[in-house]
Protein backbone atom coordinates (compact mmCIF):
# COMPACT_ATOMS: atom_id res chain seq x y z
CA UNK A 1 0.00 0.00 0.00
CA UNK A 2 1.61 3.36 -1.06
CA UNK A 3 -0.33 6.68 0.88
CA UNK A 4 0.07 9.38 -1.79
CA UNK A 5 -1.38 12.53 0.11
CA UNK A 6 -2.77 13.07 3.80
CA UNK A 7 -4.07 15.82 4.75
CA UNK A 8 -6.59 16.78 8.35
CA UNK A 9 -9.46 18.71 9.60
CA UNK A 10 -11.36 18.72 12.31
CA UNK A 11 -10.33 15.60 13.78
CA UNK A 12 -10.51 13.71 11.16
CA UNK A 13 -7.13 12.62 8.89
CA UNK A 14 -7.87 11.51 5.09
CA UNK A 15 -4.89 9.65 3.81
CA UNK A 16 -5.40 8.95 -0.24
CA UNK A 17 -3.55 5.56 -1.22
CA UNK A 18 -3.23 2.68 -3.88
CA UNK A 19 -2.50 -0.57 -4.27
CA UNK A 20 -1.40 -2.07 -7.03
CA UNK A 21 -4.09 -0.81 -9.27
CA UNK A 22 -6.35 -0.39 -6.98
CA UNK A 23 -6.95 3.42 -5.58
CA UNK A 24 -8.45 4.43 -2.20
CA UNK A 25 -8.84 6.32 0.84
CA UNK A 26 -8.45 6.06 4.28
CA UNK A 27 -10.08 8.09 7.15
CA UNK A 28 -9.17 8.00 10.71
CA UNK A 29 -9.29 10.63 13.95
CA UNK A 30 -6.54 12.34 13.80
CA UNK A 31 -3.26 10.06 15.77
CA UNK A 32 -5.30 6.88 15.89
CA UNK A 33 -3.47 4.20 15.39
CA UNK A 34 -5.06 0.81 15.17
CA UNK A 35 -8.99 0.45 16.08
CA UNK A 36 -11.91 -0.38 14.80
CA UNK A 37 -12.66 -0.33 10.91
CA UNK A 38 -15.49 0.23 8.24
CA UNK A 39 -15.44 -0.77 5.02
CA UNK A 40 -17.29 1.73 2.74
CA UNK A 41 -18.44 0.16 -0.46
CA UNK A 42 -20.22 3.02 -2.88
CA UNK A 43 -22.61 2.56 -4.98
CA UNK A 44 -22.54 1.66 -9.13
CA UNK A 45 -21.75 4.85 -11.24
CA UNK A 46 -20.12 6.80 -8.02
CA UNK A 47 -16.65 6.50 -6.25
CA UNK A 48 -14.76 6.25 -3.35
CA UNK A 49 -15.19 10.61 -2.62
CA UNK A 50 -18.49 10.74 -3.74
CA UNK A 51 -20.43 13.08 -1.15
CA UNK A 52 -22.29 10.57 0.13
CA UNK A 53 -19.32 8.64 0.92
CA UNK A 54 -17.25 11.02 2.82
CA UNK A 55 -20.28 12.22 4.32
CA UNK A 56 -20.83 8.98 5.73
CA UNK A 57 -16.90 8.23 6.40
CA UNK A 58 -16.95 12.10 8.48
CA UNK A 59 -19.51 10.76 10.35
CA UNK A 60 -18.20 7.50 11.81
CA UNK A 61 -14.86 9.35 12.33
CA UNK A 62 -15.84 12.06 14.74
CA UNK A 63 -19.16 10.54 16.38
CA UNK A 64 -18.13 7.02 16.44
CA UNK A 65 -14.41 7.07 16.82
CA UNK A 66 -13.76 4.65 13.73
CA UNK A 67 -11.55 4.77 10.92
CA UNK A 68 -13.17 4.44 7.46
CA UNK A 69 -11.87 2.75 4.05
CA UNK A 70 -13.07 3.18 0.30
CA UNK A 71 -11.64 1.79 -2.44
CA UNK A 72 -13.06 2.46 -6.47
CA UNK A 73 -14.47 -0.64 -7.24
CA UNK A 74 -13.52 -2.03 -10.75
CA UNK A 75 -14.32 0.42 -13.60
CA UNK A 76 -14.90 3.22 -11.40
CA UNK A 77 -13.32 6.50 -10.13
CA UNK A 78 -9.79 6.54 -10.82
CA UNK A 79 -9.61 3.65 -12.20
CA UNK A 80 -10.05 2.58 -16.41
CA UNK A 81 -13.29 1.83 -17.83
CA UNK A 82 -12.92 -1.30 -20.57
CA UNK A 83 -15.34 -0.93 -23.67
CA UNK A 84 -17.66 -3.39 -21.86
CA UNK A 85 -18.33 -1.39 -18.96
CA UNK A 86 -18.72 1.58 -21.70
CA UNK A 87 -21.67 -1.16 -23.11
CA UNK A 88 -23.27 -1.62 -20.03
CA UNK A 89 -23.41 1.44 -19.11
CA UNK A 90 -25.20 2.52 -22.18
CA UNK A 91 -27.33 0.06 -22.50
CA UNK A 92 -28.68 1.01 -18.83
CA UNK A 93 -29.33 3.91 -19.56
CA UNK A 94 -31.23 3.17 -22.53
CA UNK A 95 -33.34 1.08 -21.30
CA UNK A 96 -34.25 3.40 -18.09
CA UNK A 97 -34.70 6.21 -20.23
CA UNK A 98 -37.13 3.85 -21.85
CA UNK A 99 -38.62 3.41 -19.00
CA UNK A 100 -37.87 -0.37 -19.46
CA UNK A 101 -36.77 -2.44 -16.63
CA UNK A 102 -33.19 -2.83 -15.84
CA UNK A 103 -32.81 -4.95 -12.98
CA UNK A 104 -30.99 -8.10 -15.03
CA UNK A 105 -28.38 -6.12 -16.78
CA UNK A 106 -27.39 -4.19 -13.31
CA UNK A 107 -27.25 -7.32 -11.42
CA UNK A 108 -25.28 -9.06 -13.36
CA UNK A 109 -22.75 -6.56 -13.89
CA UNK A 110 -22.66 -6.22 -10.06
CA UNK A 111 -22.05 -9.41 -9.77
CA UNK A 112 -19.44 -9.81 -12.44
CA UNK A 113 -17.72 -6.63 -11.04
CA UNK A 114 -17.67 -8.51 -7.21
CA UNK A 115 -15.81 -11.45 -8.90
CA UNK A 116 -12.82 -8.58 -9.00
CA UNK A 117 -13.89 -6.86 -6.32
CA UNK A 118 -13.73 -9.01 -3.12
CA UNK A 119 -10.18 -10.35 -3.17
CA UNK A 120 -9.06 -6.51 -3.75
CA UNK A 121 -10.97 -5.48 0.03
CA UNK A 122 -9.04 -8.71 1.34
CA UNK A 123 -6.04 -6.79 -0.03
CA UNK A 124 -6.62 -4.05 1.39
CA UNK A 125 -7.51 -5.32 4.59
CA UNK A 126 -4.34 -7.11 4.11
CA UNK A 127 -1.87 -3.94 3.80
CA UNK A 128 -3.40 -2.44 6.50
CA UNK A 129 -2.47 -4.71 10.06
CA UNK A 130 -3.36 -3.67 13.36
CA UNK A 131 -6.96 -3.02 12.60
CA UNK A 132 -9.98 -4.36 13.40
CA UNK A 133 -12.30 -5.62 14.37
CA UNK A 134 -13.86 -5.13 11.17
CA UNK A 135 -17.55 -3.97 9.63
CA UNK A 136 -18.52 -3.48 5.71
CA UNK A 137 -21.49 -0.59 4.98
CA UNK A 138 -22.45 -1.32 1.28
CA UNK A 139 -25.92 -0.81 -0.68
CA UNK A 140 -26.67 -1.73 -4.18
CA UNK A 141 -23.45 -2.52 -6.30
CA UNK A 142 -21.85 -2.10 -2.44
CA UNK A 143 -24.15 -5.02 -1.40
CA UNK A 144 -23.43 -7.29 -4.81
CA UNK A 145 -19.50 -7.32 -3.00
CA UNK A 146 -19.53 -6.90 0.54
CA UNK A 147 -22.27 -9.78 0.92
CA UNK A 148 -20.10 -12.54 -0.50
CA UNK A 149 -17.04 -10.85 1.01
CA UNK A 150 -18.25 -11.17 4.53
CA UNK A 151 -19.43 -15.10 3.57
CA UNK A 152 -16.06 -15.58 2.42
CA UNK A 153 -13.71 -13.37 5.12
CA UNK A 154 -14.00 -13.85 8.99
CA UNK A 155 -12.56 -10.23 9.89
CA UNK A 156 -15.70 -9.25 8.30
CA UNK A 157 -17.60 -8.82 11.79
CA UNK A 158 -20.76 -6.64 11.16
CA UNK A 159 -22.55 -5.27 8.35
CA UNK A 160 -24.92 -3.00 6.49
CA UNK A 161 -26.34 -4.25 3.22
CA UNK A 162 -29.50 -3.25 1.46
CA UNK A 163 -30.96 -2.17 -1.71
CA UNK A 164 -29.97 -5.25 -3.38
CA UNK A 165 -32.07 -8.17 -4.96
CA UNK A 166 -32.38 -12.38 -4.52
CA UNK A 167 -29.63 -12.76 -6.91
CA UNK A 168 -27.53 -12.53 -3.73
CA UNK A 169 -29.60 -14.84 -1.66
CA UNK A 170 -26.78 -18.06 -1.76
CA UNK A 171 -23.88 -16.09 -0.85
CA UNK A 172 -26.38 -14.83 2.30
CA UNK A 173 -27.56 -17.53 3.15
CA UNK A 174 -23.70 -18.31 4.69
CA UNK A 175 -23.22 -14.99 6.53
CA UNK A 176 -24.26 -15.15 9.97
CA UNK A 177 -22.60 -12.18 11.23
CA UNK A 178 -25.11 -8.91 12.47
CA UNK A 179 -27.04 -7.23 9.57
CA UNK A 180 -28.45 -4.70 9.30
CA UNK A 181 -30.49 -3.85 5.83
CA UNK A 182 -31.84 -1.04 4.50
CA UNK A 183 -35.02 -1.63 1.79
CA UNK A 184 -36.65 1.84 -0.04
CA UNK A 185 -40.47 0.33 -0.01
CA UNK A 186 -40.67 1.91 -3.45
CA UNK A 187 -37.49 1.40 -5.40
CA UNK A 188 -38.27 1.26 -8.74
CA UNK A 189 -34.77 -0.58 -9.57
CA UNK A 190 -35.11 -3.42 -7.04
CA UNK A 191 -38.98 -5.32 -6.39
CA UNK A 192 -40.09 -5.06 -3.06
CA UNK A 193 -39.93 -8.84 -3.22
CA UNK A 194 -36.27 -9.53 -4.31
CA UNK A 195 -35.35 -7.28 -1.48
CA UNK A 196 -37.19 -8.83 1.46
CA UNK A 197 -36.17 -12.31 -0.33
CA UNK A 198 -32.55 -11.40 0.62
CA UNK A 199 -33.24 -10.08 4.04
CA UNK A 200 -34.69 -13.77 4.62
CA UNK A 201 -32.07 -15.38 3.46
CA UNK A 202 -29.38 -14.04 5.80
CA UNK A 203 -28.13 -16.81 8.51
CA UNK A 204 -27.10 -14.19 11.04
CA UNK A 205 -28.58 -14.67 14.69
CA UNK A 206 -29.58 -10.84 14.54
CA UNK A 207 -30.92 -8.68 11.93
CA UNK A 208 -33.17 -6.17 11.33
CA UNK A 209 -34.70 -4.71 8.49
CA UNK A 210 -35.39 -1.26 7.79
CA UNK A 211 -37.67 -0.21 5.61
CA UNK A 212 -38.37 3.09 4.48
CA UNK A 213 -40.54 4.86 2.06
CA UNK A 214 -39.12 5.95 -0.86
CA UNK A 215 -37.37 5.35 -4.41
CA UNK A 216 -33.51 3.68 -4.36
CA UNK A 217 -31.64 6.61 -4.02
CA UNK A 218 -33.73 7.85 -1.32
CA UNK A 219 -32.56 6.51 1.90
CA UNK A 220 -33.24 8.85 4.61
CA UNK A 221 -30.03 10.76 6.41
CA UNK A 222 -31.40 9.55 9.93
CA UNK A 223 -30.48 5.81 8.83
CA UNK A 224 -27.01 6.74 8.46
CA UNK A 225 -27.37 7.71 12.21
CA UNK A 226 -28.65 3.98 13.14
CA UNK A 227 -25.72 2.57 11.17
CA UNK A 228 -23.63 4.52 13.43
CA UNK A 229 -24.99 3.17 16.27
CA UNK A 230 -24.86 -0.05 15.00
CA UNK A 231 -20.99 -0.16 14.39
CA UNK A 232 -20.51 1.06 17.62
CA UNK A 233 -22.08 -1.67 19.15
CA UNK A 234 -20.99 -4.47 17.36
CA UNK A 235 -17.38 -2.86 16.80
CA UNK A 236 -16.40 -2.00 20.00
Amino acid sequence: MRFISETAADGVSERSFSLGDVTGVFWSPVGAVGGPLVLLAHGGGQHKKAPGMVARAHHFVRACGLSVVAIDAPGHGDRPRTEQDERIRALIRQRMAAGEPVLDEIARDNVSRATQAVPEWQRVLDALPGVGPVGFWGVSMGSATGIPLAAADRRIAAAVFGLAGDLLVEAARRVRIPIEFLLQWDDELIPREAGLALFDAFASEEKSLHANPGRHADVPRFELESTGRFFERHLR
